[in-house]
């Protein structure tokens, strides 16, 4: 054993150097019309073979280090208490999430433009967070492709209103209904896959809508985008210094304020948290439904649900179109908030962030999903120093949670019963 560890800690110790130094060791400078390839400074090169040697230590002790690691819960004073029960538990998460909601709504009043903004982003991510948790989390179906239904409810938005002049309400509910309406026709063919099989498929999925945005020039402006997408109205009130679309009122103008750039920021804010909160109640109350219950059979024990006479069509197309009609819902927000969107907003790593998000919080809990999309988004940016090294600290961040907490930060609970036993 300690021959097979040794062997391959020089192998993976071998792996890393041969990634890490082109990747962060070779550099191209322009210089006039020619382009030079320049070689590592000398913190570079130490810190390429001391991640070397602690890939080495850690694989040729990865059995002690596992160990010790699978032993830290022990220290929690809390680690091995009874389960909450579920009524008191669904108590405390309604607690919580009406203390959230009410910080949401006067927090933005008293922070920066940027802060709200990003808020906004946050909020964005949780809608979207939640509805792939429906199709991951509670139906327990592996979807990779999620983003392209993110996409099409972006794309709707601005094709509609680049086209027809459409408003952002009349635009909302089309966008999420054409995204459920794709998450039905996938739906369809993936019926009969399950774990890689349907990862696979649907990471193609993901690929197709966002080639075919990327190709059809003539209507998506191609790499090119769409710009010029409105903010949302309220009342007939525009939130910009002019007003923009004939028939609407200006709203410093309604209310006689000076004008200021952050209205417009706080008023999409605040719809995109009245959004977040719309479908968080709105899948939660799914949840105690039939179609949730099914949903939970299905992620179990597929045979078993079969068995008991659920129908794996009716349950996994459910699934994949309530989740995509609230993907359409967040990407609507967030053609509305950019004012700008290209392919290149829909590629892959969204659908793996996302993912991630749903992963973390714990997979089926609204409330872990909540926390971790405030946890993935923001902590970035507070660390904007380290932004090169952003998406590595973001895997490091990930591994360690997989080993010391897999059910994530929230994990979901049911009711357990236990029957008596007969004397």
């Amino acid at each position: 054993m300690a021959a097979h560890n040794l062997k391959h800690a020089l192998f993976c110790a071998m792996v890393t150097l041969v990634i890490a130094y082109p990747i962060l060791g070779l550099n191209l400078e322009a210089e006039g019309t020619q382009v030079i390839l320049e070689g590592a400074d000398t913190l570079t090169v130490v810190s390429v073979l001391v991640a070397a040697l602690a890939v080495f230590l850690f694989q040729l002790f990865r059995d002690t280090i596992m160990g010790s690691l699978g032993k830290l819960p022990a220290i929690n004073p809390f680690a091995h208490r009874e389960p909450m029960e579920q009524n008191k538990r669904q108590r405390l998460e309604t607690i919580a999430l009406l203390i959230l909601v009410a910080v949401a709504l006067v927090w933005p009043f008293f922070v920066s433009r940027g802060s709200v903004d990003l808020a906004t982003l946050v909020l964005i991510y949780i809608m979207l967070a939640l509805g792939l948790n429906v199709v991951v989390g509670l139906a327990g179906l592996l979807d990779l492709g999620y983003v392209a239904f993110y996409a099409v409810g972006a794309y709707t938005f601005a094709l509609l209103h680049q086209y027809f002049g459409v408003s952002f309400w009349v635009a909302l509910p089309i966008g999420a209904l054409l995204a459920a309406t794709f998450g039905f026709l996938l739906g369809f063919p993936v019926l009969r896959l399950r774990g890689d099989y349907l990862a696979i498929v649907t990471l193609g999925f993901g690929e197709i809508i966002r080639i075919l945005l990327n190709n059809m020039t003539w209507l998506t402006g191609g790499p090119n985008g769409i710009g010029g997408i409105p903010d949302p109205t309220v009342f007939g009130m525009e939130f910009g210094r002019r007003v923009k679309e004939e028939g609407n009122v200006s709203f410093h103008e309604m209310f006689d304020v000076a004008y200021s750039g952050s209205h417009k920021i706080i008023v999409l804010y605040l719809i995109a948290l009245v959004l977040a909160l719309f479908t968080a109640l709105v899948i939660r109350r799914f949840t105690k439904m039939p179609v949730g219950r099914s949903w939970e059979a299905l992620r179990e024990d597929e045979i078993a649900a079969r068995s008991l006479g659920l129908s794996r069509t009716a349950v996994k197309l459910s699934a994949f179109t309530i989740g995509a009609f609230f993907a359409g819902f967040a990407g609507t927000v967030f053609a509305s908030k950019q004012g700008f969107i290209s392919p290149e907003s829909f590629v892959f790593l969204e659908s793996a962030i996302i993912l991630a998000i749903v992963v973390l919080g714990g997979m089926g809990s609204q409330l872990g999903v909540i926390l971790a999309a405030v946890a993935v988004i923001i902590l970035p940016e507070l660390a904007r120093e380290f932004s090169e090294y952003r998406m590595l600290i973001f895997g490091a961040a990930m591994v360690l949670m997989m080993v010391w907490r897999p059910q994530g930060l929230l994990p979901m609970r049911r009711i357990h019963i236990e029957l008596n036993k007969q004397e």
